[in-house]
């Protein structure tokens, strides 16, 4: 999966990674260059991270999604090749605004996956396909 993050986020990220491999934490200067990078999304993705709200699931046919529970208990399915998600926020500060690279959920999973923090879920062809077919709620 190609990401189209800049190369100072993907550079970030694959430190986190190394990082947390060796010592299971994140050491401050890492901490540092996230928010520099992310903002203050970096704190609330971080907060999701430490729930464990990141789920990757995926199917017997190889798709994948990855659903995140966000902080209101509302559950996301985001699109992390493409780096989609159908939050709110997301929707307004990137979408709209354009002054965002991505939303706290997005963040969260590129996090929990370079922390190996992700869990897992298998589900069948046509839960998948109602998972990927789902509406949004208003």
């Amino acid at each position: 999966m190609t990401l189209v993050l800049p190369a100072v986020a993907k550079e970030i990220l694959g430190d986190v990674k190394k990082a947390y491999e060796k010592t299971s934490k994140i050491p401050d200067e890492l901490l540092l260059a996230l928010k520099f990078v992310f903002g203050p999304l970096v704190l609330l993705a971080l907060d999701l991270v430490d729930q464990r709200a990141v789920t990757n699931v995926t199917s017997p046919s190889g798709r994948k999604v990855i659903q995140v529970m966000g902080s209101s208990g509302r559950l996301y399915t985001c699109y992390v090749a493409c780096l989609y998600c159908p939050c709110p926020a997301f929707a307004f500060s990137v979408l709209q605004r354009n002054d965002g690279l991505l939303c706290k959920h997005i963040l969260a999973t590129l996090l929990s996956e370079a922390m190996g923090l992700c869990r897992t879920a298998a589900v069948s062809d046509q839960q998948m396909t109602e998972i990927l077919l789902e509406k949004e709620e208003d």
